[in-house]
């Protein structure tokens, strides 16, 4: 695959290519019964819990990093690395945090801009600014305008080695996501400023023979450098105080994603590779299976999905392809939680998803990023059903109702396991950030085929000749209204996601099947029609007008769902859903201190367990 005919055949070829674009979140507001008040504690609260917490100030409650407060004489700060390489400090042999610390700060500033779109905070912006400057204040003491705080501090001479553990390029990836994010939220460039200058840097460093054979030992800064790419086409205007390439960025993504599997370089030595660990065991065009740590699977795989959107190429497709049917098809569990064995953090082989597994929570915000960047480039409802799996139940299990505990794993069943405060790798609340970050675009989407409606959540839409309103109860409730006003008088298709499980369909390749009762009903201006779907949607055209009204009927029952066959560690076991939640089973002393609304039997969603008690708890039961 060649990198220069790629960029050939996006500068030469107009092609006519329909794809769902989701909307800015400018044009949606949410005010929702289920997700508002937890919108509300994240913005207010849990968004300042991470980045305090970045900068130290959290009392330690777990055992590692309590003997660490001890030996350092402080809780680690993130952003006194940045400090100290301001003031030109190297190779001192110390640095706060694990090597990927500054990418946990981006990660975090990213999520933050996403919710001062839809939750202004003067506060909030007035801290991250003062964030921004410490960091472009580190970056402007290398003369390359080189920034890791960890190899600047502990290898100097030593950029872009042990990608495994280093982290550079993963930083640097996450750097561009957070100035890219900042810009679009807040008008401001420093961040953006400070993110070309790394990827102008980067640039000149690796690439095509004769630049260095390097690629990101984590997945991320390949959609990264895309975003960054479409940000400078989307705006031919914005100008900077530094040169801008739109193409560089585009070609260094190109050659992260088509390098993995090219070993060799032009002096006759190879680089380190980490094989299936970081998907370089192969050409990527030639991987059938996902494989490897899961979180740098997913954000390869989004990433690798994001340039399809760009050049749809075959290959990048059928890669893309490969990656999903393989991971949705046989390897995420009923939660949407990925990644089953904890050594390596990593996939299991198909069909292994034992109750006990790992599934790390940055794993299925990743996985629901990589399935809706497929429902993006598809338009396929059911990348939207596995989008909506993973934030109703292991996203959420993810962070305490308080919104200042975490989880790392989520197990499908445990005995005595509590959130907790701050992590000796705290990687998943900034990477929580970020989904909840961007929840919003996701609800309604746009294309050259109309208008979609992806998830159940009341809120409102604006687009250029549709507004949309979305009242519902969901997921407690299957009812949804919709009140559709059109600017003007032509027929616009408006296309309202299905979802598998309300059809009897529970997953796309049958890894999980439910016996539903009930049926979907529909009505316009409280007439009823045919409830009849394709690719997971159900399409009404019509010319709209003033007042006109929609109403979906989803049948949220609970439901029995089985395992496939395959999946021989849930031989003779059963989960109870309804809706999107799945439930669990947990101590009867926990069960009393959940509203009673949220429980089924004795059974409470998933998400809830292990908030108050340390009990045990479990999704699958005997049958």
């Amino acid at each position: 695959m060649k990198i220069k005919s790629i960029l050939l055949l996006l500068l030469l070829c107009k092609i006519s290519f329909a794809q769902i674009h989701p909307l800015p979140l400018t044009q949606v507001s949410v005010n929702d019964p289920f997700w508002s008040p937890k919108l509300a504690t994240w913005s207010h609260k849990t968004v300042y819990d991470v980045l305090n917490k970045l900068e130290g100030k959290y009392e330690p409650d777990r055992k590692d990093l309590v003997d660490e407060k001890q030996k350092l004489g402080h809780t680690r700060n993130a952003f006194h690395n940045f400090d100290l390489v301001a003031q030109g400090k190297k190779d001192i042999g110390t640095h706060d945090g694990p090597p990927w610390y500054d990418g946990l700060v981006y990660e975090s500033i990213r999520g933050a801009a996403d919710l001062l779109v839809q939750y202004p905070d003067p506060t909030l912006e007035q801290q991250l600014d003062g964030y921004i400057t410490r960091i472009a204040a580190a970056q402007a003491a290398d003369p390359d305008a080189y920034l890791n705080t960890y190899t600047t501090l502990v290898n100097s001479n030593k950029r872009w080695q042990n990608e495994r553990w280093q982290h550079d390029l993963y930083n640097a990836g996450m750097l561009v996501e957070a100035g890219v994010h900042y810009y679009k939220a807040t008008g401001k460039t420093t961040l953006l400023t400070v993110a070309v200058k790394m990827a102008n840097y980067i640039y000149t460093q690796m690439g095509p023979a004769p630049k260095a054979n390097i690629i990101p030992g984590h997945g991320g800064p390949e959609e990264a450098f895309l975003k960054l790419y479409q940000l400078f086409k989307d705006h031919p205007t914005l100008k900077l105080a530094v040169p801008v390439t739109p193409d560089h960025y585009l070609s260094t993504a190109l050659f992260w994603i088509t390098d993995r599997g090219h070993y060799n370089n032009p002096d006759g030595s190879t680089r380190e590779s980490y094989g299936a660990y970081n998907q370089d065991q192969s050409s990527v065009f030639e991987q059938q299976t996902i494989e490897g740590h899961a979180v740098r699977a997913t954000l390869l795989a989004t990433g690798i999905t994001t340039a399809a959107l760009l050049n749809h190429d075959p290959a990048y497709i059928t890669t893309a392809d490969n990656y999903w049917n393989n991971m949705a098809g046989k390897r995420t569990f009923i939660t949407g939680g990925q990644g089953a064995i904890p050594e390596d953090e990593k996939f299991g082989p198909d069909y292994y998803l034992p109750e006990s597994a790992y599934l790390e929570t940055c794993a299925a915000v990743g996985a629901a990023f990589f399935s809706e960047k497929m429902n993006e480039l598809k338009e396929d409802g059911k990348y939207m059903d596995e989008f909506e799996r993973v934030i109703y139940n292991n996203l959420l299990a993810g962070v305490s109702q308080d919104g200042t505990h975490y989880f790392y794993e989520n197990p499908l069943t445990a005995t005595h396991r509590s959130r907790w405060v701050w992590h000796d790798c705290p990687c998943c609340p900034p990477m929580f950030l970020k989904m909840i970050g961007a929840l919003p675009q996701y609800i309604y989407g746009e294309s050259n085929n109309g208008v979609y409606v992806n998830l159940f959540i009341s809120s409102k839409a604006k687009l250029k000749n549709i507004s949309l309103e979305q009242t519902t109860a969901y997921p407690a409730n299957g009812r949804v209204l919709l009140r559709v006003t059109s600017a003007g008088s032509q027929s616009i298709p408006l296309h309202i996601r299905i979802p598998g499980w309300a059809t009897g369909k529970e997953n796309p390749f049958d890894l999980y099947t439910s016996l539903l009762t009930g049926k979907v009903l529909v009505t316009v201006n409280k007439q009823p029609i045919a409830v009849k779907t394709l690719n997971g949607y159900l399409t009404i055209a019509r010319t709209w007008k003033k007042g006109d009204t929609i109403t979906i009927d989803l049948p949220i029952t609970p439901r029995m769902v089985y395992p496939h066959p395959d999946i021989r560690e849930l031989k003779r076991k059963v989960a109870i859903a309804a809706g999107p939640v799945v439930y669990a089973k947990e101590g009867p002393d926990t069960i009393k201190t959940a509203p009673a609304k949220a429980s089924i039997n004795g059974l409470i969603p998933f998400y809830m367990v292990a908030n108050k008690d340390d009990l045990p708890y479990s999704v699958w039961l005997q049958q």
